[in-house]
């Protein structure tokens, strides 16, 4: 399920983390699923137990998933629209990142042709979605 990149600057934990939302919010983790145990993902990707501890308390910690004991980690009702308002909440940074780039000359046309692009390749993610371990 997990693909983690040990080169990358992004600490393990984060890439868990960051790729657990993705799935969430592309229905590869539905509400109520079950996510792979921090065994499963330990063995799978050689990574310290501890290290995925650490990105499931968190997931846990902002209501993305729950622990129930004895039983594993399962995904909560309400995850994907706790992580679709953190989206939109992004968006005052968007409405001023656009008026920094309407100010250095970047036309509407480039910026349409931009979110465009950035919407198709979301299509194109969200269809290729991922593989559960």
């Amino acid at each position: 399920m997990f693909q983690i990149d040990p080169m990358s600057r992004e600490p393990v934990y984060e890439q868990i983390i960051a790729q657990v939302e993705r799935f969430i919010l592309t229905d590869v983790l539905l509400p109520g699923s079950q996510i792979p145990s921090v065994r499963n993902v330990s063995m799978t990707n050689s990574i310290n137990p501890r290290t995925i501890l650490k990105a499931y308390t968190d997931l846990d910690a902002r209501g993305l998933i729950q622990s129930v004991p004895g039983k594993g980690y399962f995904v909560c009702t309400d995850a994907q629209e706790k992580l679709l308002q953190k989206g939109r909440a992004k968006m005052k940074d968007l409405t001023e990142l656009l008026t920094e780039l309407a100010i250095a000359g970047v036309t509407k046309e480039e910026i349409s042709a931009c979110v465009e692009q950035a919407y198709a390749d979301a299509e194109k993610q969200h269809q290729q979605g991922g593989t559960i371990v």
